[in-house]
């Protein structure tokens, strides 16, 4: 091989080279172009301590500018409004969003937020022990009949919650036990039912015991013998 030959090649190669230098270095910034997009982020408060929020908004719709790769790598679940609630007393109260407020990838920015107004409502926090209702349905079996009162254990069950809440409920009811097939006394456990999602329960699971009465059996009365006519 001739030196002009070997130079050619050595050409050749650099040329090749710069082209796919080229190339990788338009595709980089292509990935780099600005690109917007709009997640449902999930909103975290931070009420004071002994207070709640009685009407919580679960989201607000954020829109996030970031190269395009960082847009395609974005998920829904890596962004978080931060919400600090600094009122202590009860009553309604209102919140500004802004772009600090929104938890997201370092490579990302907060180009509106969707309401950027957030109208709520805090009460203080209380607990009460409420008692636990048992719901029971069906029919027993063979004829046998409920013979008192559901009896769960524990009888009652601590709720927490908001106070406007705690106060509009009397008890907690259980998921409903069904009679049917039954004919002895039997124990069942079922889940409570939490009628707020905002309440708290102590506990999740009762034990109750159902007690049946068989049927009292039917006696024949036994004919009485009629006396003989005495003759006179």
């Amino acid at each position: 091989m001739t030196g002009r030959m070997r130079l050619g090649r050595l050409r050749t190669m650099a040329l090749a080279l710069a082209v796919l230098l080229w190339l990788w270095v338009t595709v980089e910034r292509r990935g780099e172009r600005p690109a917007e997009k709009v997640v449902d982020a999930t909103v975290t408060y931070n009420p004071p301590p002994g207070m709640m929020i009685l009407d919580p908004q679960g989201t607000v719709r954020v829109r996030l500018r970031g190269s395009e790769r960082a847009i395609r790598r974005v998920n829904p679940f890596q962004i978080d409004a931060q919400v600090v609630v600094r009122s202590d007393r009860e009553g309604p109260v209102e919140v500004q969003l802004t772009p600090e407020d929104v938890m997201m990838p370092e490579d990302l920015e907060v180009v509106s937020i969707e309401p950027n107004v957030l109208r709520l409502h805090v009460d203080q926090e209380v607990r009460r022990l409420l008692p636990v209702q048992v719901p029971l349905v069906g029919e027993p079996a063979a004829g046998a009949e409920l013979a008192g009162r559901a009896r769960p254990t524990p009888s009652e069950v601590l709720v927490t919650g908001p106070r406007k809440v705690v106060d509009a409920i009397s008890s907690v009811r259980t998921n409903p036990i069904s009679l049917d097939g039954h004919a002895f006394d039997f124990t069942e456990s079922t889940l409570l039912v939490s009628p707020d999602p905002l309440l708290q329960l102590q506990t999740q699971v009762v034990s109750v015991a159902i007690p049946m009465q068989q049927p009292q059996p039917v006696t024949e009365a036994t004919p009485t013998p009629r006396r003989a006519r005495q003759r006179r």
